[in-house]
């Protein structure tokens, strides 16, 4: 049953903040940091040989642009464009790989994009084959990828799984035509279905759904049966993210009709609808906007509070370290973020002039790190333990971060948190506006000028 609350409350903790999946965010990556500084990063891992990691790669490819979508990604009509991509990141793992060395243990990898299964069957292998013959990817290691379901079919699906993906991702959005038409992705329900049907025959160990919630044309009753037929499909896991509508970053939203859009409360209401949903269904609401199975390792993960994030997500398979390849990639090494430049031209030069293609960048200090680790336990398992820095940094939380808890009061009052003696824990009420509550932690949010730069918290 929802929690009540009012359209006044949600309009006041309804500002524009990030989602965290690092910390610090990537506006405040402000100090010059390029391909120097990544190599310095890499060179200290080659130091650290017995370390593990996690993979990413980008890969920007679709059949078409859809107006709603906030990644990465391009339409190409040129034939051989794969080919010519899957080249450079050859060359650009061969770069990394000739700092860090080859067969270093991997424990998670991810492809995102764009649309991976935009590839073709021999195209799909070579990508794979890259990565294995570069490293070492252990067994039991999560190998993951998206897919877009209009251009899938069950044969892709078993295809991918005996290349060793073994968790798979669908993006549905939304199955009312309206809202389909209304962001420019029709998507035939039968064909959606008929894949979904075909990860399950293929044997992956994690089939799930991808949704978003704030469309234009979305209306809280057809959400409601798109909601309703989701969780008849039992998907081992469901990510529902709000649409953020930011046509200054991506120009393409402003084809959007934005008449259509519940906002504000409205949009609120969604995603009340859909927690009610999930959780009522046995699911795990995790985070901000993922629900999994209750025998799913993130639920165990979550009630353990041993969850973990980075920019793949939610995560049980930490590694201290993430490489990425191909264009916009960002990776967390050594302290040290980097990502690779997003414009395709520009990323192809640099590998192809032997460039570690990197155009921005952080090193973080140590009260980034203090941070960081308080941010992603709160985002992750919903508290904050005084003793959650005592090893690291040598003192509770409630002392190094007094100056920032000053502003924790009037959330208490308003029922987002709770604090005692031993720390900070998120409320059910507070879970709504979780990134609310990590903020007065942020030390660069008071920092941003002019237009926003974070989609809003509802």
């Amino acid at each position: 049953m929802a929690i009540p609350i009012s359209p006044e409350f949600v309009e006041k903790y309804n500002q524009p903040g990030p989602r965290y999946t690092s910390y610090p965010t990537v506006p405040a990556w402000t100090e010059p940091f390029g391909e120097t500084e990544y190599r310095i990063a890499l060179e200290e891992l080659a130091d650290r040989p017995g370390d593990e990691l996690a993979l990413y790669l980008h890969l920007p490819f679709c059949a078409k642009h859809c107006l709603y979508c906030g990644c990465n990604a391009l339409v190409t009509r040129e034939t051989d464009a794969v080919d010519r991509y899957l080249d450079l990141v050859e060359k650009e793992i061969g770069m990394v790989t000739g700092i860090i060395g080859t067969g270093r243990h991997v424990v998670q990898m991810h492809w995102g994009g764009g649309t991976p299964n935009y590839l073709k069957e021999p195209q799909l292998e070579r990508a794979l084959n890259l990565f294995r013959t570069a490293f070492d990817i252990r067994p039991g290691a999560e190998v993951s990828l998206e897919i877009d379901p209009r251009i899938g079919s069950p044969e892709q699906a078993a295809y991918l799984h005996s290349l060793g993906f073994n968790r798979i991702s669908l993006g549905v959005q939304d199955f009312e035509p309206r809202v389909q038409e209304a962001i420019g992705r029709m998507q035939s329900r039968e064909k959606t279905l008929r894949v979904y049907q075909g990860c399950r025959d293929a044997g992956f160990e994690g089939v799930n759904i991808d949704l978003v919630y704030g469309l234009p044309g979305q209306t809280a009753e057809s959400f409601t049966e798109t909601l309703g037929e989701i969780i008849g499909l039992a998907p081992d896991r469901v990510a529902c993210f709000s649409y953020a509508h930011v046509p200054w970053v991506r120009p393409e939203q402003e084809k959007i009709d934005t008449s259509q859009m519940l906002v504000g409360y409205e949009k609120f209401k969604l995603f009340q609808l859909t927690v009610d949903s999930f959780t009522a269904a046995d699911y795990c609401w995790i985070g901000i906007d993922h629900f999994a199975k209750r025998e799913d390792e993130l639920s165990h993960a979550l009630d353990q509070r041993a969850l973990h994030r980075n920019f793949m997500g939610y995560a049980t398979k930490p590694a201290p370290h993430m490489l990425a390849f191909g264009m916009s990639g960002i990776g967390d090494v050594c302290d040290r973020f980097a990502q690779n430049d997003p414009d395709l031209q520009n990323w192809s030069r640099a590998v192809a002039e032997g460039r570690l293609p990197i155009v921005k960048g952080h090193r973080l200090n140590d009260d980034d790190r203090l941070r960081r680790l308080v941010i992603l336990n709160i985002m992750c398992n919903l508290e904050l333990p005084w003793s959650l820095t005592e090893k690291e940094f040598g003192a509770p939380a409630n002392e190094l971060l007094a100056d920032s808890l000053a502003a924790l009061p009037p959330l208490v009052a308003d029922g987002l948190a709770e604090v005692d003696d031993h720390g900070l824990r998120i409320t059910p009420k507070g879970r709504y506006f979780v990134r609310n509550v990590a903020m007065i932690m942020d030390a660069y949010l008071s920092k941003g000028k002019g237009r926003p730069i974070f989609s809003k918290t509802v």
